[in-house]
């Protein structure tokens, strides 16, 4: 079975609004590479459009800022599939990206059913319903050395019947200061 992973950049105080991070070459490193042992992306409205059609003009022009984000943007386009949650977008763009309005944890369940790579999921409420599902396989968190001081918070929203125990996998510090966590479901 596919793990999902929800992978994600937080302030120190929890803030996951991404115009309150800053992100580095380290950061985007960091993420090309979980991107790189995916083939499916599951987003909502909001975090699609964050992203596309963004990162997919930077691989086809390569006009990112550095190497990294480049890299991150030729990460991000080879991905097989996009799947977008949404009751309210129309229409998505890109060859492979599709609006599913269907249940959620159906859908999800029958990805990770498929044979294949991980499925990263981005975005804030999104996760936040896989995690009450109980559909989160793996959490990568960012944590930027930033006091925000406002902002949506990481999880702020998940109601769960009981506490969900995870287990941290791996640590790793970057030159910058952020620290990225890997934790699993125990």
């Amino acid at each position: 079975m596919r793990n999902v992973i929800f992978g994600i950049n937080v302030t120190l105080d929890g803030c996951c609004d991404h115009t309150k991070v800053r992100g580095d070459d380290e950061v985007l490193e960091y993420f090309a590479h979980l991107m790189r042992d995916a083939d499916v992306l599951l987003y909502g409205r909001k975090t699609y459009e964050l992203m596309v059609p963004y990162w997919p003009d930077i691989a086809r022009t390569h006009s990112g800022q550095t190497q990294a984000s480049n890299d991150f943007a030729r990460a991000f386009d080879a991905v097989d599939r996009i799947v977008v949650f949404s009751r309210s977008l129309d229409r998505a763009e890109g060859r492979n990206t599709r609006v599913v309005r269907t249940n959620l944890a159906d859908e999800v369940l029958r990805l990770k059913q498929e044979e294949g790579r991980n499925i990263l999921v981005g975005g804030v409420s999104l996760p936040e319903q896989l995690i009450e599902l109980g559909l989160v396989d793996e959490y990568r968190v960012v944590v930027h050395p930033i006091v925000a001081g406002e902002g949506r918070r990481l999880l702020e929203d998940v109601r769960l019947q009981e506490r969900l125990p995870l287990k941290l996998v791996e640590s790793r510090m970057f030159q910058s200061g952020c620290v990225a966590l890997r934790y699993s479901r125990t």
